[in-house]
């Protein structure tokens, strides 16, 4: 999180109503409920994640054992069966 200074960026008149309320302490400004996006979505992490849950399932698919999935993903054995009964719909 970036602070910018109200000063700069805010009118003056906007400035003294804030002060009403509180006067040199951060205030924390959320963002509107329309303009929020999912964990991920930024850095690309979450398509990230997705292709490689969507090659795990294929790779078990084509006759490759949890245990070796988990040790090429770096993953638990647990998290590779989540992994690939999440990517099947839950179903087993």
């Amino acid at each position: 999180m970036k602070y910018q200074n109200a000063q700069s960026i805010l009118p003056e008149e906007l400035i003294r109503s804030i002060q009403q309320y509180i006067q040199g302490d951060y205030l924390y400004i959320p963002i509107r409920q329309e303009k929020k996006r999912q964990w991920g979505e930024c850095s690309g992490y979450r398509r990230m994640l997705q292709e490689r849950n969507a090659e795990i399932l294929q790779s078990f698919c084509s006759g490759i054992s949890v245990k070796e999935l988990a040790q090429h993903y770096y993953l638990s054995e647990r998290s590779v069966r989540r992994i690939i009964h999440e990517q099947r719909g839950g179903r087993l």
